[in-house]
Order: structure tokens, then C-alpha cells, then sequence
């Protein structure tokens, strides 16, 4: 098998790893074009390919996540994952840890984690990897990763929900919850919520976005159905979709271009968070990107002709 051939084989993986990594599919997909420049400049052919481009993928991802540290510090509103709409690497051995790991909920527990630790999680317990594959793909000895194993554990551990997710249970109560959306129930919106739900946007400053987190079932609830029944009269379609391995949807302007993507948390028969993305560079790569301030102005006029 030619070098072509061998990564091409791989590269589900490289993303799958450097998105889990960075909580981008745009510096994923830079970081895996990279390490293939490498490959395919390298004039050593490895003995594992898996491991060589593991290794220079993480290396990759580790160095654009400590500059994209300080970007984030300084970042408008809140910050979330770039939505990822289907994960290219499919394990069946590891599918519940693929699935947790891909969820805003987990990526965001990802974000408390040094780079390092954050590398060693998902390498070793998201993906399956040795500890003597761990080591050599961060640069450290083995038991120096397996502390970063531990202290990454007890982060994401203290900020793990307290509930189980049923993925039925969150298939049927996300059909219901868009349905009430549709029709602005406040009541069936608000009987689906827990009551400590967060409302979390992201626009980045480069589109409408929250002031802040809106919080409490009631809270949210009105919000959702004033809004989003607002958004279907001007036009904009609901298409639910998986994103991030979670119940969500891709919101649409008339001319099918991309206007945010919503995501849900839910856990234990309820909604705990709702989380849009708003900013346009978060969603590029879904397709055409929607005008969002033009719509807000379309949906706020109809909102002052309602009231």
C-alpha cells in the first residue's frame, strides 16, 4: 500500500483525534492536511503508519491548542465547539466512548484540561491507545502520562452529569421538544425542561448572540417561543440533525443557507443545556453561511408587528 493509500485509510482517525483535541473541525482538518505534508515529505517510511501519524497529528493539535488558548481568553460571549454533524472514524469496539466524548457537554469538560492532559484523555480513553503509544505521541515518559491520565480523570469526573443518557429517550423527547418549538408551547417547551436548563449562544461578536446565558426553565421556555415561531414566519427552516453525537438541528434561511446549529443536552428525561452556534466561522463548513444580522432584523421587526 503507497503512502496515499495508507493515510487516506487513516485519516477518519487523525480527525476524529484532533477534533476531540481542539474542538475544531476547521484546525482539525488543518492539523491532519499537515501531518500528511509530513508523511509525505518524511524520507523514512515508519513501520506504523498509525502510529507515526497519530503521533504527528497530536504533536500538530497540542501546539494549535496552546495558541488557540490565548485567542479563547480574549473571545466574544461564550465559547463553544465548532458543530460536528457526523464523526468520520467509526470503532464499534469503542462506540460509547467515540459518542460521550464527541457530545458540547464533554468537549467543553475537555476545554478545564492543559493541553497535555487533554492529549493523554483522549488518546487513552477516548481511542484505546497503549501507554507506550500515549508517551511517544505527547513526548513523555510513560508514567509522567499516566499522572496526566489521573488528573485528567478527576476533572472531567468532577464535572461529569449525574444522569444517564438513553439514546432513545433522547431521540423521542428531541421530537417532541422541536415540535413545541415549532408550534411556540411555551407549556410543552417548559414541561421538557429541566429547571435548571441553560440557553447558551455563541456568536463570537460576528453575529447576534445572547448578552449572556439565559437560565431557568421559565426563562428559556418564553425566550424559545417567542423566537423560534418569529424565525419560521421569516422563512427559516428546521432541519433536526445529530450534532455532536447529541439530538440538535441545522437552521436554515430561505435560500438554504446556514443560520445557526442548535444542540441539546439531554440527560435523566430532560433538556439540561440548549446550545447554538451563531458565529459564521464556526459553521463554513456545513455550506453556505446565512446573513444572521439580516434575519435578525427581519425577525425582530415581526416581533414589534406581533406585540
Amino acid at each position: 500500500m503507497g503512502k496515499v493509500e495508507e493515510f487516506e485509510e487513516l485519516r477518519p482517525l487523525l480527525f476524529s483525534l484532533a477534533y476531540r483535541i481542539l474542538g475544531s473541525v476547521a484546525e482539525a482538518e488543518d492539523a491532519v492536511q499537515e501531518s500528511w505534508l509530513r508523511y509525505d515529505a518524511s524520507p523514512v517510511r515508519p513501520d506504523s503508519p498509525r502510529a507515526y501519524l497519530s503521533t504527528t497529528v497530536t504533536r500538530i493539535a497540542i501546539d494549535v491548542l496552546r495558541s488557540a488558548r490565548v485567542r479563547r481568553e480574549a473571545y466574544v460571549g461564550a465559547w463553544l465547539p465548532e458543530p460536528l454533524l457526523d464523526d468520520p472514524y467509526q470503532d464499534p469496539a469503542r462506540a460509547a466512548e467515540l459518542a460521550d466524548s464527541l457530545s458540547m457537554a464533554a468537549l467543553l469538560l475537555l476545554e478545564r484540561l492543559s493541553p497535555l492532559e487533554r492529549s493523554v484523555f483522549v488518546l487513552r480513553e477516548v481511542f484505546g491507545f497503549g501507554f507506550d503509544e500515549v508517551a511517544a505521541a505527547v513526548g513523555r515518559s510513560e508514567p509522567a502520562c499516566r499522572q496526566l491520565l489521573v488528573r485528567a480523570r478527576r476533572h472531567m469526573d468532577e464535572g461529569r452529569p449525574r444522569y444517564e443518557a438513553d439514546r432513545d429517550e433522547q431521540r423521542e423527547l428531541a421530537r417532541r421538544f422541536f415540535e413545541a418549538l415549532s408550534r411556540g408551547d411555551l407549556e410543552g417547551l417548559r414541561g421538557l425542561l429541566a429547571a435548571d436548563v441553560q440557553l447558551v449562544g455563541d456568536g463570537g461578536g460576528k453575529a447576534p448572540q445572547l448578552a449572556r446565558a439565559v437560565s431557568g426553565a421559565e426563562n428559556v421556555a418564553r425566550l424559545l417561543a417567542v423566537f423560534y415561531p418569529l424565525m419560521a414566519r421569516t422563512g427559516i427552516g428546521c432541519e433536526p440533525r445529530t450534532v455532536n453525537g447529541q439530538p440538535g438541528a441545522v437552521f436554515r434561511d430561505p435560500d438554504g443557507r446556514v443560520l445557526h446549529v442548535l444542540a441539546l443536552d439531554v440527560r435523566g428525561g430532560l433538556v439540561r443545556a440548549v446550545r447554538t452556534v451563531v458565529n459564521p466561522d464556526k459553521l463554513g463548513h456545513l455550506g453556505p453561511v446565512a446573513d444572521a444580522w439580516a434575519v435578525d432584523r427581519e425577525v425582530r421587526a415581526a416581533h414589534r408587528r406581533q406585540r
